[in-house]
């Protein structure tokens, strides 16, 4: 791997696991089409849909994994909410990165496009009155948490990705649960994705271990500093930052889909 690489690799995965940290998420929606379109550009290296799905997987696992660690103080861990959808996504995404393998690429971006873009029109939604929620006093309808995380568990997991980006408007929109608890929440709920996803990518052979082992050790150090900065953020910017992400990736892919 020549140093060029390298570099690339790892300021993707700074820049990734940083927003991952700050935003509740695995990070797959930023890291997915960086990963996908900036190393050839730049002509360093160029990997196919399946390969950034399995890189992106392993660097989720680690990112998330960063970011519950950096909340574990804060009192927005919600543990009810957070057994209920990730023993679903977890059985959802393993189904899902096995079954990638049978999917041609197209399909694969198609997902991720179609996803992101359900996604950003949700965060566009707004539950204001329920922000100063204590994380004890939320309720939440367990059928619906756990038929969502399971079909997302699916869909994301045919894409490399934990489904933070997906869960996160849902978890705000219809089941209702206050930013920053669903920021914390989301990402203990990614790290058990991420379990699922990762084991099922390993499985088919589609994890790089070079770019893996670099977007590691970047979501090591990047996750705990966004989580630390969104502690004192604004939760209407955190909202607002999250859907351009989101709405700009979903954008982007499907002009490459249908260009």
């Amino acid at each position: 791997m020549s140093l060029a690489t390298f570099v690339t690799i790892l300021t993707i995965g700074l820049v990734g696991s940083f927003i991952s940290g700050m935003l509740g998420i695995g990070g797959s929606i930023v890291k997915y089409p960086l990963l996908l379109y900036i190393p050839p550009l730049l002509g360093v290296a160029a990997f196919t849909a399946h390969q950034v799905s399995g890189i992106s997987a392993v660097q989720v696992l680690f990112a998330a994994g960063s970011g519950v660690w950096a909340y574990r103080k804060g009192n927005f861990l919600h543990w009810k909410l957070i057994s209920y959808m990730g023993s679903a996504i977890l059985i959802g995404s393993f189904i899902g990165a096995f079954g990638a393998k049978f999917l041609p690429e197209s399909t694969i971006n198609i997902i991720y496009a179609s996803l992101a873009t359900v996604a950003a029109i949700m965060m566009f939604f707004s539950n204001k009155e329920l922000e100063e929620i204590p994380v004890t006093e939320i309720t939440f309808q367990r059928s619906i948490a756990v038929i969502a995380s399971f079909i997302v568990g699916i869909l994301c997991g045919i894409v490399g990705a934990a489904g933070a980006f997906i869960l996160v408007p849902i978890m705000l929109v219809v089941l209702r649960i206050p930013t920053r608890v669903t920021i914390a929440s989301s990402l203990a709920i990614t790290l058990i994705s991420s379990i699922g996803t990762t084991i099922g990518k390993l499985s088919t052979g589609d994890v790089l271990l070079g770019p893996a082992l670099i977007m590691i050790w970047a979501s090591i150090l990047g996750a705990p500093l966004g989580a630390r900065i969104s502690k004192h953020m604004n939760t209407r910017w955190l909202r607002f930052i999250l859907a351009a992400l989101i709405l700009a990736t979903s954008l982007k892919i499907w002009m490459d889909v249908l260009l």
